[in-house]
């Protein structure tokens, strides 16, 4: 038995077996490092745990008597079964042990906010977080994942959990699929197939409903970014943008939150959604909004950035929107997909100035062309723009 302390976290390991044969040494060793080494919280780190018996349960369920915050991590499968069925997860943290996997060598799907998506062979992908604090994002992007999937929405559902360098992973199954952005880099002339294919599903998700409460509301999201920008904006466009997104209806209707095409895959012929962390409710201008932003504003200063995200030419992706969003509103007329673009420029481009602001884009120069950029595109829109809805 070893305890090690680290930000008055005191963790003791336990190893081998704990029955009756050996509880009460146990149960006396461990009260004497407590007893030795002031802390203000506990771990039992049961990593090299084979075994705990009725008589080694009651010694965790004294010790956790007198250390309320205990928590017990790299639980083995065997022993995670045993404390499941006897419902010591239920009164105290315990988290399973994580097989370890390393993306070191592997091709990058994808990257977003919260993190990046690698393949490991042909049959899997694993989503890598970039906080090392992730747990809580993961099983949250694991159940939004099953509501969806529950709902009828095609989604590959996560089926393990690993741990990846300092970070989590989720793992799934992609058998041989290719997102839809490699498939329109390699056949540009099919991109009316594959908008077809893009629509089809975003109708799809925009036509579900889902129970109060299940998923955030994304309009409470966008007035967070709106009412952010009160303080970098003149005040009479600030406070009709605040009042422009105030307007939108709230809706019950599923949003993915993140809807372009390296989220989209062909598996099989069939068409599945991935990454699901931003899985959300809300009026179809703030899905919209960004996509705008994925396929068009990021790329705008500097097509190599929109190159890099999406691996298509940055005048593809351009078309892609523009045909996507035809398609999407049903109509050919340009006037009114532009109408409907302007709406999704607002709210797209007040997120992105919101975004570089809060990563310091003050301080560097790029960053305050691209606030200045969205300052000017937003002067423009809100002139002629009265309202977000469709």
């Amino acid at each position: 038995m070893t305890g090690t302390m680290e930000n008055d976290t005191l963790s003791i390991a336990l190893s081998g077996r704990i029955d009756s044969g050996n509880a009460q040494e146990v149960e006396a060793e461990l009260m004497a490092m407590l007893d030795q080494q002031a802390h203000g919280s506990l771990v039992l780190d049961l990593k090299d745990l084979e075994y705990i018996s009725s008589a080694g349960l009651r010694v965790v369920l004294r010790v956790r008597k007198r250390e309320p915050q205990l928590k017990l991590v790299n639980v083995s499968a065997e022993v995670y079964e045993i404390l499941d069925m006897t419902g010591f997860i239920e009164m105290m943290p315990v988290e399973k042990a994580r097989r370890v996997l390393s993306v070191e060598g592997c091709e990058i799907i994808g990257r977003g906010a919260n993190g990046a998506v690698y393949r490991i062979d042909k049959d899997t992908v694993v989503k890598v977080y970039h906080s090392s604090d992730c747990l809580p994002d993961v099983q949250r992007e694991r159940e939004l994942a099953r509501k969806a999937f529950v709902l009828g929405i095609p989604t590959a559902i996560p089926y393990d959990v690993v741990r990846v360098g300092e970070s989590y992973g989720s793992v799934f199954e992609l058998l041989n699929s290719r997102s839809f952005s490699k498939l329109i880099a390699a056949d540009p002339e099919g991109m009316d197939t594959y908008v077809d294919l893009y629509v089809d599903l975003l109708q799809k998700m925009h036509s579900t409903h889902v129970k109060p409460g299940d998923m955030p509301e994304m309009k409470a999201v966008a007035l967070d970014w709106v009412h952010f920008l009160r303080d970098y904006l003149p005040a009479p466009q600030a406070e009709k943008l605040v009042a422009l997104v105030e307007e939108v209806p709230q809706r019950d209707t599923m949003l993915h939150g993140d809807y372009h095409t390296n989220n989209i895959v062909m598996q099989n012929n069939e068409v599945l959604i991935i990454d699901m962390d931003t899985l959300c409710v809300g009026h179809p201008i703030f899905e919209l909004a960004s996509m705008y932003l994925a396929f068009v504003a990021f790329g705008e200063r500097d097509q190599s950035v929109a190159v890099n995200f999406l691996k298509m030419p940055y005048e593809t992706a351009c078309l892609f929107w523009k045909k996507a969003l035809a398609k999407y509103l049903c109509t050919d007329d340009p006037e009114a997909v532009r109408a409907v673009e302007e709406k999704a420029m607002v709210i797209g481009y007040a997120r992105l100035m919101r975004r570089t602001i809060r990563r310091s884009g003050f301080e560097t120069e790029e960053g305050r062309a691209t606030i200045q950029l969205c300052k000017e595109r937003l002067e423009e829109l809100l002139d002629r723009v009265d309202s977000l809805t469709f």
